[in-house]
């Protein structure tokens, strides 16, 4: 009977060569966290799985303790782990060392931390927000010279109030330059003496939106003493710039009409106002007319010998 192995020697053995294999001491994983358990010890238990296969794992409290997120069901992750056997159970599993947010999931809480904290420093108060001027004599306009952006707010601005003066400013939107860039221009822009300044561009993925996302940007835009309508993305899109401008503007388009007003409106009210300008004259000369007639019906205005 010598020859038969007990389930714990296998089990150490299997653990030993687990544990001795250098390729299985530092290995880096992404999966999809599920079953993710938080134990009152500080350690974390969960699963990280992909299409067709899943792995049992564990991260212990200092590790735990780490982290610059809060895990939860469904995050896209990316791991640093050993891979090790639980000898209780019999199974493989790894041991987590180190865990970070998948890609896009990585800045979505990379925003979400920086907007608590602007949020919570008073950026984003309605107080501070600026009134947009009703009837602007300047605009200047930031956003790249070339694309649809320019096109639409220059072309509705054109058609709804030809009468002010468009001053565009061409803006990186994107790329390592362009969080300066957009700096530079804002606090340009503010010394223009211009009424309102329209700061967009097009839509994006959250990677191509990021620099209007950058904490310098929005402080740029919170300082500025012309009022901003920012006007980034399409209308699903949300950038921190939104939240701190004076106005958030869903397109561009939407951005020129927030800012000027409509030629055709403003005709009808003047139309409008002429009526009744010229309705209030003709009842104020009728009834002159009337009080006019009373007096000279006045009988002794028919007799003057009767006034002496």
């Amino acid at each position: 009977m010598s020859e038969y192995l007990s389930i714990t020697t296998l089990t150490k053995y299997i653990k030993y060569k687990f544990d001795q294999d250098p390729h299985l001491q530092s290995v880096l994983l992404k999966g999809e966290l599920s079953n993710f358990k938080r134990h009152s010890s500080g350690h974390l238990y969960f699963n990280v799985k992909d299409n067709d296969s899943v792995i049992s794992a564990m991260m212990f409290k200092g590790s735990a303790s780490k982290l610059t997120f809060d895990p939860k069901e469904g995050d896209e992750v990316l791991l640093e782990a050993r891979v090790s056997v639980y000898e209780r159970r019999g199974n493989y599993q790894i041991y987590v060392n180190k865990m970070e947010l998948d890609g896009i999931g990585n800045l979505y809480q990379k925003l979400e931390q920086l907007k608590h904290k602007l949020s919570k420093q008073g950026y984003f108060n309605k107080e501070h927000k600026k009134a947009i001027p009703k009837f602007p004599k300047k605009i200047a306009i930031l956003t790249a010279s070339t694309g649809a952006a320019i096109r639409d707010i220059q072309s509705t601005i054109e058609s709804r109030y030809p009468l002010v003066e468009k001053i565009p400013l061409s803006t990186l939107v994107q790329g390592t330059q362009a969080k300066k860039d957009i700096i530079e221009k804002i606090e340009y822009a503010d010394t223009l003496d211009v009424d309102t300044i329209i700061v967009g561009r097009g839509g994006g993925s959250i990677e191509d939106l990021w620099n209007f996302n950058e904490e310098d940007v929005v402080k740029a835009i919170y300082n500025c003493n012309t009022p901003i309508i920012s006007a980034v993305g399409h209308e699903t899109d949300f950038t921190l710039s939104d939240f701190v401008a004076d106005v958030r503007a869903a397109t561009p388009t939407q951005a020129a009409v927030i800012a000027t007003p409509d030629q055709y409106e403003l005709m009808q009210q003047i139309k409008q106002y002429q009526f009744s300008l010229t309705k209030f004259i003709k009842q104020f000369i009728e009834k002159k007319q009337q009080h006019l007639n009373y007096l000279s019906s006045y009988y002794k205005f028919k007799q003057p010998s009767l006034l002496y």
